[in-house]
């Protein structure tokens, strides 16, 4: 960021915002936004507490199977649907309904199928996250030089060597892409499911602290979800760029 031709450091637009709440919370101009230094100093409170603890083991284990059955999905599917023409046109118009509709609207119905317990929020997560994957898997093999299927075919590779070595390592670049957007999709799947679904995990304490107005608490558990996002938003974002010379290569 550059402000009156002077470059600032990196993550200082989230310093200057930061005051500003500072500054509104000291007013107290909202009981909705409390300063930022006393949702720190609750967050240092309720970070060793067993509740704390347990609401971020339950949200992490259902949010980690989730994200890696949309993986596991998301790329397969969308390599077939790059390379056959007759899978892209069966599957593309579903995987477009389901990416563009209010998923939360499913969630009753999930609830019906699978009941209330821990397998409805992870299916609810890879819901929300396994559409974009898809989609990016399948421009990634759309975007693959041609020459190089041709190559594997005439020397002969199998279906998984073609699958390995040519079509996941050439459509890296937007594969990452769709990974990194999923997971962030998936962190509001995880918590609709906990909120909708079952009580439980982060959706319980956003619950318990919304419903006694208890302010601080909610930042701070909201703060902690932001934070975890955000760095692994970055670190796929980091991947990305160390894998983009494959993009000139294809």
């Amino acid at each position: 960021m550059t402000i009156w031709g002077i470059r600032l450091p990196p993550m200082s637009s989230l310093l200057l915002w930061g005051l500003l709440w500072e500054l509104i919370g000291q007013i107290e101009l909202t009981y909705l936004i409390p300063p930022m230094s006393g949702i720190f100093q609750t967050l240092i409170e309720i970070a060793p507490s067993d509740a704390f603890i347990d609401a971020l083991l339950e949200t992490g284990h259902a949010f980690s199977i989730g994200i890696v059955s949309a993986i596991l999905i998301g790329i397969p599917v969308g390599v077939l649907m790059g390379k056959s023409r007759l899978a892209d046109e069966l599957l593309l118009p579903w995987v477009n309904i389901f990416l563009s509709a209010p998923l939360t609207a499913l969630v009753p119905v999930l609830m019906v199928l699978f009941g209330f317990g821990i397998e409805t929020i992870i299916i609810t997560t890879s819901l929300f996250a396994v559409w974009i994957i898809v989609l990016n898997a399948r421009a990634g093999v759309m975007q693959i030089n041609r020459s190089l299927i041709e190559m594997a075919r005439c020397f002969g590779a199998s279906p998984g060597d073609a699958f390995f070595k040519i079509y996941l390592w050439a459509a890296l670049p937007e594969i990452l892409g769709g990974v990194r957007i999923g997971f962030i999709r998936a962190v509001k799947g995880v918590i609709i499911g906990q909120l909708l679904v079952s009580i439980v995990g982060f959706g319980a304490l956003f619950e318990l602290y919304s419903a006694n107005f208890l302010m601080k608490h909610f930042w701070a558990v909201l703060l902690v979800l932001f934070a975890l996002s955000f760095l692994i938003a970055e670190f796929l974002a980091y991947l990305e760029r160390r894998v983009s010379y494959y993009a000139s290569r294809r």
